[in-house]
Parts: structure tokens; C-alpha cells; sequence
């Protein structure tokens, strides 16, 4: 007979432990491990060393998830609902919504579509009344911490820019006034519906997304010169200063110029209040030379992963173990240059988002908001068919409801790494496995482990010279609680 670790036994460091694995745990308590007959990868905890505090986790409110959700019984609303902003789920803090139209619509829309209407007297968040909004609104009423969101725009009505269409082109210079109007217009009006909004982007992806859906260019230059002289001043004068105003919001190896343009002095970097930034680059890299390049550039500014999701695949239903293997591909797969192939091998999709989000965090990203937050059994609806996976998949003819392992790793970290917690060192030897940690404001530390290897591993936990020992096993991801003495 096996003997078994106990993770509170007598090395009295009383913690939990969670797991998730392609074996089938998922988020499951764990009390018992078996010992493997190999040299124990250490982990040591530091709290003394401490680093960025925590903003959150969590998803996004999209149109398309909207009117997926709403497609199901009041029941199935409400155990998705739960699922995600409960204490007993997932328990998201940090979200995203788009402002207007984006792909994940089911048409294009803007909140002002008179053209030539400059002072906005004809702008309505009408479009967003009959899913978008009453999503929201039902978490709202769900959470009992309350959440963040931020607003982003993929296009300045179409009538603003020197193209006239909803994708490309580039919002004219003599109506930058108005685009800054708009933002206020929409604060305005979402505060109106008893929706705060925390923070907004400029444009998403203001490189464009290879002309296929609402988007609108800017350089890093334009970019800064619109906050700088339009969009940060005129939130300001009308009461809105206290909004978080992240600029850039697309792929991460794009981000020196950027925060070099951003915070070039103290005149250009007033109304940033961080970075934002997107995962699409590369299916295993997470670009942490450019991570810790943009945190050097700004240290005291948010850096938020915005968006992050299984692109080009349409979603495999009730089948987790697709979501372990090696056969996602991405945008990249069919459309990324010879030099650029490389970056964009198949993958798992549980790997990926284990490893960025650690990867994230260990390199100074405070929060992480993944895209849609349910899809349905396409990947959409999505006017462009542009079909991804979210991490709850739904069925509405059939009212069925499928949480991917995705839903679980999400969970791992936005229900035990909470708001205003603080990265603590977490040291680590030999590297097989990849391991961080938080310190949470009730003084619990929250450590999470990913193991992608074909082997089980024995881990020993050190805080305080004091050691545990547990396991953990192939291709899992854990999270282990341990509760302040």
C-alpha cells in the first residue's frame, strides 16, 4: 500500500489544494498525494520580495455572448452566470466590453450614426438593449464583489474617417473632438444604466486585423497625441478623469514603440494609466523581454492583458480532451509570414493558457481578461465568422451547457488570486514544471503550478522554513491556498 502525503500534516503549513488535469480533475479538491519516486521539484516562497498588485481576472461581455446566453432556460442564464461571477465559481474582477460593434456582433453598428453630427445629439447605446446590457446587468446582480470593466472601441464611427467604412482607415484630424465626445457620451450613458465603467481603450488593435472587421489605424504617435491633447483633457473637464485610459491594446512584441511613444515624458504619459495588450503573436510565446520592457518604461502604470482566446477553431463540444492535446492551430497557422511560421505551431489549448497567464504574470502583467465568455456551438454568432472557442460552450436549441476545462483554468486563478493581492518571489528548481504566487489582502497565499510534462511530480513547498510536500500530476495545473498562521 501506496503511503500518502498529506498537505496538512505535520509540517504544520495548513494549505489546499485544487487541481485540474487532463486525467479529469477539474478544479477538484485534492487531500491526498502519492509519493513519486524521483527528486522533488522545489518551490520556495517569498513574501518579503514583492512585485505588481493585482487588478484581476476574468472575461468579456460581448454582444455574441449575450444573445448566446439569452438563448437559454432562466435556469441555465443563471448557473453560467454563477459560474463565473459567484464566490462559489469563478468569482471574475477584471472584464471587457466593446463599445459598438465589433466581429462578435451580429451586425455593424455605431452609437452614432448620423453622419456629420459632431456634438453627438443623436448618440444611443440603443443596439446594446436587448442582450449586451442586461448581461451585464445580471452579473452584476450576481457578484457580491463587484467587478471591473473595460470599454473598447474597434471603430470610431465610420463617418469619422478618411475611408468611410466600419474596417481600416484612419479617424480624420478635424474630428477628434468628436471622437473623444464619444467616449464621454458612452461613460454617460452605460453610468446611467447603473454601469460604471473603470477603464477604456483607445482603439482595439490599432494595427488593424488585416481589413476583415471594425477597426480603426493608429501609430503609437497618433495614438499618444489623441489621449494627450483630445481624449485625456476632455474626459478630465467633463468629470470622467478618474477612468483608466490604457493605450495600445493589440500583440505584445509591438509593445517597445509603443510605450516608448506613450510615456516618452511626463507630457505624453499624464492620461495613460497603463498598456494593454493581446496574446495573438504566438501560440507559446509570451514575450517577456517585452512585458518587462514596458513595466521598466512605465513601473507605476497598469499592464492588462485585454484579450486572449482559441482563434480559427471552432469549438470542440463536450470533449476535454481535444482541449489537452496537441491540435488547436491559430490565425497564424495559415496567414503569418515565413519569418514569423515559427511563432505559430499547434498547440493545447489548456498549455496556452496555463503558461500566459504565468508566464504573464511572473513578468509584471497585473491583470488578464480572456475573450468571449460563452460562445455557442459554432464559436459565434460572429458576423464575419469569425469563429473562436470561448470557455463555455452552449447548445440553445437544446439548452444544453458545456464548461471546456478552459472555464477551469480560468477559475484556477481568478478565484483564488484576488483584487489587490501582491506577486510574492516564488523561486523554483530544477524548471520543469512553471509555478507563481500572490499574497492575498487577507494574507493567504494563492501559489499556482502547471505541470505540462508526461510525468507525475513530487513538489516540496517552502515559506518560513516551513515545508509541505505534495504531488501533482502529468499534464495538470494546480493551485495550492496556504491560509496565513
Amino acid at each position: 500500500m501506496a503511503t500518502l502525503l498529506s498537505c496538512a500534516g505535520s509540517q504544520k503549513l495548513a494549505c489546499t489544494v485544487y487541481e485540474t488535469s487532463a486525467q479529469g480533475n477539474a478544479l477538484t479538491l485534492v487531500n491526498t498525494f502519492e509519493p513519486i519516486p524521483s527528486t522533488p521539484i522545489t518551490i520556495v516562497l517569498h513574501p518579503e520580495e514583492r512585485f505588481q498588485t493585482i487588478t484581476g481576472f476574468g472575461g468579456s461581455f460581448t454582444e455574441a455572448a449575450a444573445s448566446v446566453l439569452h438563448g437559454l432556460s432562466p435556469a441555465n442564464q443563471k448557473m453560467v452566470l454563477e459560474a463565473y461571477f459567484s464566490a462559489e465559481g469563478a468569482h471574475y474582477s477584471l472584464t471587457r466590453t466593446h463599445m459598438a460593434s465589433c466581429d462578435f456582433s451580429r451586425q455593424n453598428y455605431t452609437y452614432a450614426p448620423v453622419e456629420g453630427d459632431v456634438d453627438l445629439k443623436q448618440f444611443t447605446i440603443q443596439p446594446d438593449r436587448a442582450d449586451l446590457i442586461p448581461m451585464i446587468k445580471a452579473a452584476q446582480a450576481i457578484t457580491k464583489d463587484g467587478f471591473k470593466i473595460i470599454a473598447s472601441p474597434w471603430t470610431c464611427p465610420p463617418w469619422m474617417k478618411d475611408n468611410k467604412s466600419y474596417v481600416g482607415g484612419k479617424l480624420l484630424p478635424e474630428y477628434q473632438p468628436a471622437f473623444a465626445l464619444y467616449f464621454s457620451k458612452y461613460l454617460t450613458a452605460y453610468q446611467a444604466e447603473g454601469i460604471p465603467i473603470w477603464g477604456v481603450t483607445v482603439i482595439n488593435e490599432p494595427h488593424g486585423n488585416g481589413n476583415n472587421w471594425e477597426s480603426t489605424l493608429f501609430s503609437p504617435e497618433e495614438m499618444t497625441q489623441f489621449v494627450q491633447h483630445y481624449l485625456g483633457p476632455h474626459l478630465e473637464q467633463e468629470g470622467w478623469g478618474k477612468v483608466n485610459i490604457l493605450g495600445y491594446d493589440q500583440n505584445r512584441a509591438g509593445l517597445p514603440e509603443w510605450v516608448d511613444a506613450m510615456f516618452r515624458n511626463e507630457a505624453t504619459a499624464k492620461y495613460f494609466a497603463g498598456t494593454a495588450i493581446h496574446w495573438y503573436e504566438s501560440t507559446y510565446d509570451y514575450f517577456p523581454k517585452a512585458l518587462q520592457y514596458a513595466h521598466q518604461k512605465a513601473p507605476s502604470k497598469y499592464l492588462i492583458e485585454t484579450e486572449g482566446c482559441v482563434d480559427s477553431e471552432v469549438p470542440h463540444w463536450k470533449d476535454d480532451a481535444w482541449y489537452w492535446k496537441k491540435e488547436a492551430t491559430d490565425r497564424g497557422w495559415d496567414w503569418a509570414s515565413p519569418q514569423e511560421k515559427h511563432l505559430h505551431p499547434k498547440y493545447a489549448p489548456v498549455h496556452r493558457y496555463a503558461t500566459d497567464i504565468i508566464g504573464c504574470l511572473n513578468n509584471w502583467v497585473d491583470g488578464w481578461i480572456d475573450w468571449n465568455m460563452i460562445l455557442d456551438r459554432q464559436g459565434g454568432p460572429n458576423w464575419f465568422k469569425n469563429w473562436c472557442v470561448a470557455p463555455i460552450i452552449a447548445d440553445p436549441q437544446t439548452d444544453e451547457v458545456y464548461k471546456t476545462p478552459l472555464y477551469y483554468v480560468m477559475a484556477h486563478f481568478s478565484k483564488f488570486m484576488r483584487p489587490g493581492s501582491v506577486r510574492i518571489g516564488c523561486s523554483q528548481s530544477p524548471h520543469e514544471l512553471m509555478s507563481t504566487a500572490v499574497q492575498n489582502p487577507d494574507g493567504s497565499i494563492a501559489v499556482a503550478i502547471f505541470n505540462p510534462t508526461a510525468n507525475k511530480q513530487t513538489i516540496s513547498i517552502e515559506l518560513n522554513h516551513q515545508k509541505t510536500m505534495i504531488s501533482i500530476d502529468k499534464e495538470a495545473l494546480q493551485t495550492i491556498v496556504i491560509k496565513p498562521n
